[in-house]
């Protein structure tokens, strides 16, 4: 009976524990990208601000279109009222009604402002594409930020390996320092030893486990879900080692979102110059409206009165004399546009410097890669030869934790310069607006 009930109970343990692997979805970098440009709060924000700039891109705001109105004007008044006429006889009356009905339909149409309606429309087509830009913007940055979550926690990932090996290493170390005590080989201050880089290893396990879970509860909130969700990630880093400096700079120059807002900027500037240019013009505006009129009156000649037809018509003004006004704002909007070309050129000068040191960067990382792989080799060797010789007692105990160590810094060296190259692609990759979304 106990023996069923201890099956059972395995049986059970089982079940709950592939049941916990289940709930671990495996979280790959591009199911990551596309949960973040579907849930991301800012992209969001962004593509609605790309949604007004669009609507706002209509000829009608520009200005080119006719403005129809109607209205409906009614005056009523009740007044004591006296007349007297030519004639010398005179007329009084109390309470007098009056009534006056206007209604009807108006419609205005600018023809001519000095073209800045076209320069106007324009603008707000440049004004459509910076909005474009800054959702590009905003999607690099947090597939970027995506990324960058994403590798750090494949990198620590890959140090949690690395310390559970120690702990298995540290563990057996610890059973063949007891074995050996207890066949009076060794001291029990070997056993001590043992017992504390167990404790050690242990405790660095637990740190790492630590931040190993905050990072993934920031990804949750990066991609805008519950920031409890469980997830694993891939357990290889792969880092792209054919980026060419030419072909980046390149890329960069035709695809870096803050050096193309610089160029719309550059061409706002332009097409508001050439707004304020325009109030030099006349303007010339046509009208044209059907009214009713009927008006009621309780004194006077004409009690009542009706009237209706079509009246139009055109307005033409012209600014003679604004206080220099004109060439107060034509001087600043020149200013404007000079400001905008030396952003530019600043813009692209940093854009060159930022991309020159971070392709630096990642040539150091990558030739870190091979160096640290090639360490982790060796201590891996290094390991082997001092445990087999920590077996047979022929090297001390601070030997062989010096050996242990070594190995786990040496795998921890390789996973981070794996890590730091990833991040020098990343990085280059914001640069040159060629990140895969």
């Amino acid at each position: 009976m106990n023996s069923n009930k201890n099956i059972f109970c395995l049986f059970f343990a089982f079940l709950c524990t592939v049941a916990s692997v289940n709930a671990q979805e495996l979280l790959t970098i591009e199911d990551a990208v596309k949960i973040a440009l579907d849930n991301n709060f800012e992209i969001k924000i962004a593509s609605n601000n790309l949604q007004i700039s669009e609507n706002n891109n209509t000829i009608g705001n520009a200005g080119m279109l006719p403005i129809a109105k109607a209205s409906v004007v009614d005056n009523n008044s009740i007044e004591n009222t006296s007349q007297t006429r030519q004639d010398g006889t005179s007329i009084a009356l109390d309470n007098a009604k009056n009534n006056n009905l206007n209604y009807g339909v108006g419609l205005d149409w600018t023809v001519f402002d000095g073209l800045r309606m076209f320069a106007r429309a324009e603008q707000l087509e440049e004004l459509k594409k910076l909005g474009k830009n800054e959702l590009k913007r905003t999607v690099l940055l947090k597939i970027g930020q995506v990324n960058l979550n994403y590798y750090d926690l494949v990198q620590q990932q890959q140090q949690l390996t690395a310390i559970d090996s120690s702990i298995s290493i540290s563990k057996e170390r610890l059973q063949l320092a007891k074995n050996r005590f207890s066949i009076g080989k060794a001291s029990k201050l070997e056993v001590l030893n043992a017992q504390v880089d167990l404790n050690t290893d242990q405790v660095a396990l637990l740190r790492q486990k630590e931040t190993y879970q905050n990072t993934k509860i920031l990804l949750n909130q990066i991609l805008a879900r519950d920031a409890n969700t469980p997830f694993t990630v891939v357990d290889a880093l792969k880092v792209n080692a054919q980026l060419k400096y030419d072909e980046l700079l390149n890329l960069s120059q035709k695809q870096n979102p803050a050096l193309q807002a610089q160029i719309i900027n550059n061409r706002i500037a332009e097409l508001q110059l050439k707004q304020v240019k325009g109030n030099r013009y006349p303007i010339l505006t046509l009208n044209s409206g059907y009214n009713f009129a009927d008006s009621k009156s309780s004194l006077g000649f004409t009690s009542q009165a009706n009237s209706k037809g079509l009246n139009y018509g055109f307005t033409a003004s012209m600014t003679i004399f604004d206080g220099f006004n004109q060439n107060r704002n034509e001087k600043n909007a020149k200013i404007e546009v000079d400001n905008a070309l030396i952003s530019l050129e600043q813009q692209n000068q940093f854009l060159i410097a930022q991309l020159a040191i971070n392709y630096q960067t990642y040539l150091t990382n990558i030739d870190l890669i091979s160096l640290e792989a090639n360490n982790e080799a060796i201590a891996r060797q290094n390991l082997d030869i001092t445990m087999d010789k920590f077996k047979i007692g022929t090297i001390t105990t601070l030997e062989f934790r010096t050996a242990q160590l070594n190995h786990v810094n040496a795998k921890l060296r390789y996973s981070n310069a794996q890590f730091q190259a990833k991040l020098s692609e990343i990085a280059l990759k914001e640069l040159t607006g060629t990140i895969n979304f």
